[in-house]
């Protein structure tokens, strides 16, 4: 089944940000730094419009980072790499939706699921989906992934509705989110 798309007028950008250098070296944390370069760079292309970062792995804890921007309203975290300790209080008022692969073995699923709780705890709308049989490359069930990721998206814009499990986490403040 495909997608209706956002309604008729309605103008959506896509880009992706280029690392400037491989890796997230440390205290440098180069990938969040292009991220928050890009974002300044959408601002001055497009003014203030409202952004949805999507990101994997290192891309995942980039766009986290990178989600206290003022453009920023929502993050979809795809097998994000959320090691113990990472910043959360710049993402209340944000929405979150972490989504990992059981099968992944390259980052901790239970990363992204701590890391939900404790964005939720400080503010954020937060929730975290398993995709069962995913792994962490997101080729097994690949358009599961795609699929998913681009009904959170259209919904997070407020383009289309948001899958239900993904709109109750959302909305029912203290809740545990979807697991």
């Amino acid at each position: 089944m495909r997608s209706a798309g956002p309604p008729p007028g309605t103008r959506v950008a896509l880009a992706g940000v280029r690392y400037r250098h491989r890796g997230w070296n440390g205290e440098r944390e180069d990938a969040a730094r292009d991220a928050l370069r890009a974002l300044e760079a959408l601002r001055q292309r497009a003014g203030e419009v409202p952004v949805v970062l999507v990101g994997h792995s290192m891309g995942g804890r980039a766009a986290l980072r990178a989600a206290g921007h003022p453009l920023v309203g929502a993050v979809v975290g795809l097998a994000p790499w959320c090691p113990e300790g990472e910043p959360v209080g710049h993402l209340a008022g944000r929405r979150l939706v972490l989504l990992h692969g059981d099968r992944d073995r390259v980052t901790d699923p239970a990363g992204s699921l701590t890391l939900a709780d404790r964005a939720r705890a400080a503010g954020a709308q937060a929730c975290h989906l398993v995709v069962p049989g995913g792994d962490h490359a997101m080729l097994r069930g690949a358009g599961t992934w795609h699929a998913l990721t681009a009904r959170l998206v259209a919904g997070l814009l407020r383009l289309g509705p948001l899958p239900p499990e993904v709109a109750g986490a959302l909305t029912a403040p203290g809740t545990e989110g979807a697991r």
